[in-house]
């Protein structure tokens, strides 16, 4: 891939983003202009959003996990539901063709997809301690608990106070 080629696809990539979190219609958008071109079918564009997610999610928990320290699962659970407020479009059209895989490629892809999404929520929340089977439960019960409180493009509440850990950085930081 060329140097070009890659910015172009960063582009269509963020365009097809913009465009799903506008929509909010749990639809691919395959009509955005250079998706064809630059991704080829539905399942390397919906490969790409997987990414996307994948990565704000796990800068997520990052973030949460240093302000959070002491509880992680519900650092994790933040994390999540704060991911899908920041990308609620992407959110809904991975949901949608995890339920509705329109290949049996889709829907392979998309179970794995899912399968380390949830291994990293368990990991990360110190729900398991390798990945497998048990830690793909145990995120997947992170992940219920953080769609109990999501509401798909509901506008992101302002951010809570400082936590105290938040506060003792900025005392020792100053």
């Amino acid at each position: 891939m060329t140097w070009t080629s890659h910015h172009r696809r960063a582009d269509v990539l963020r365009e097809v983003i913009r465009t799903a979190d506008s929509r909010l219609d749990r639809r691919l958008p395959m009509d955005v202009a250079g998706v064809a071109e630059t991704f080829g079918d539905d399942v390397t564009l919906l490969g790409a959003l997987q990414l996307r997610w994948h990565t704000r999610l796990a800068g997520r928990i990052e973030r949460e996990l240093a302000d959070q320290p002491l509880d992680l699962p519900r650092a994790v659970a933040v994390a999540w539901r704060r991911a899908a407020e920041d990308m609620p479009g992407v959110r809904a059209v991975i949901d949608h063709h995890v339920a509705h895989p329109s290949s049996p490629e889709m829907a392979r892809t998309t179970a794995i997809a899912a399968g380390k999404e949830h291994e990293l929520l368990a990991l990360m929340a110190g729900r398991a301690s390798a990945p497998g089977d048990a830690a793909r439960r145990a995120g997947r019960a992170i992940e219920s608990a953080a769609r109990a409180s999501y509401v798909p493009g509901a506008v992101p509440r302002q951010p809570p106070a400082p936590s105290l850990v938040q506060r003792l950085k900025a005392v020792l930081a100053a």
